[in-house]
């Protein structure tokens, strides 16, 4: 790989997850703009996923068998380089990553998650001591880019938020009695606190809505346990995992979104949803969902989560009004527009 390049570097590029769904979108815009572009995993998926199906970029995976990664790979890849972007997609990555970087390119770290969520686990430390090194910290919103900036001493951290790979010609009327929870059926989504939330809702609402939970998980039995005994079996409707490229169509077909995560970074789902003008309800765990959320609840508080649904399911109008709002302030979010702060970016550290 010879001449100007942005690397990518993941600990796990081809598995199911936000972060690499996030590095194929931005390595395929990339490339589709001329630049030079690798997707490096360092552990090899059991099951790789296939994110674009036809990469304009190269991907390496660097540990094929079991056993401790050698970095030699990466060092040999990145040494070819004359100039380029080494972009480091978590903590992870950075700790591992960054000694190998050679001088004459840049490195940038990348935080997925939130400030709220790194200060409750190793990130937090993890940053503090590797990405000062760095000649570029990434957050996705403004307050955390702030926060982290302060608590690590990180005088280059700036916000790029994640793209939307896609963005729709059609917007929800908003009219369908349905509230969507999409995510991962594991315990950080708290779909129990979601199910306990609408049930208490549905209490209140004389239409009868139906609440599609789309994905799939270990936690799936427990959680249709959970809505037989809150009393709305029937209501709520277990889509599976559905296609990447069929999201379009479910977002359209819904009113609301949830998220009661115990923690998001910039939840794609609700950016998603907002394109598709589907407003969200979330519990405030992070600046990037205080960014994208229509309303906002404490962490935690099901009692308070439940009378906001109450209020979306029974007013139409603020639905659409909400939704109209989201699908504007997400406009900032549209690939193009991503890859062009990304762009200045790589501008502004060759300067």
């Amino acid at each position: 790989m010879a001449g100007h390049g942005v690397v990518f570097v993941s600990m796990d590029a081809d598995t199911l997850g936000g972060v690499q769904r996030v590095t194929h979108t931005l390595a395929q815009g990339l490339a589709r703009r001329g630049h030079e572009v690798c997707v490096v995993g360092v552990n090899r998926a059991e099951g790789p996923v296939h994110w674009v199906a036809e990469p304009g970029y190269r991907r390496l995976v660097l540990q094929r068998r079991l056993g401790r990664p050698s970095r030699g790979r990466l060092a040999r890849l990145l040494g070819s380089l004359r100039s380029g972007i080494v972009i480091m997609t978590s903590p992870g990555a950075v700790a591992w990553a960054r000694e190998v970087v050679p001088p004459h390119l840049f490195g940038v770290g990348q935080y997925h998650g939130s400030y709220e969520h790194a200060r409750s686990t190793w990130h937090l430390r993890s940053i503090r001591r590797h990405y000062p090194a760095l000649d570029q910290s990434v957050f996705l919103s403004p307050d955390d880019a702030w926060r982290f900036a302060e608590d690590c001493l990180l005088p280059h951290a700036v916000d790029l938020p994640n793209p939307l790979p896609g963005w729709p010609g059609a917007t929800s009327a908003c009219t369908a009695p349905r509230v969507l929870g999409v995510g991962r059926l594991t315990g950080v989504k708290r779909f129990d606190r979601l199910i306990s939330a609408f049930a208490a809702a549905c209490g209140a609402v004389p239409e009868r809505w139906e609440l599609h939970l789309v994905g799939d998980g270990e936690d799936e039995d427990r959680l249709r346990a959970h809505a037989a005994a809150g009393g709305v079996a029937d209501r709520v409707v277990f889509r599976g995992r559905v296609p990447a490229g069929e999201m379009t169509e479910v977002y359209l077909g819904g009113s609301v979104l949830a998220l009661t995560s115990d923690h998001e970074g910039l939840p794609l789902a609700a950016a998603e949803a907002a394109s598709c003008g589907v407003p969200t309800v979330a519990f405030d765990v992070s600046g990037g969902v205080r960014a994208l959320a229509g309303r906002l609840v404490p962490p935690g508080d099901v009692a308070a989560f439940a009378a906001e649904l109450t209020r979306l399911m029974t007013d139409p109008a603020e639905r659409r009004r909400l939704g109209t709002q989201a699908r504007a302030k997400v406009a900032a979010y549209r690939l193009d527009r991503v890859l062009d702060r990304w762009e200045g970016l790589f501008a502004h550290l060759r300067r």
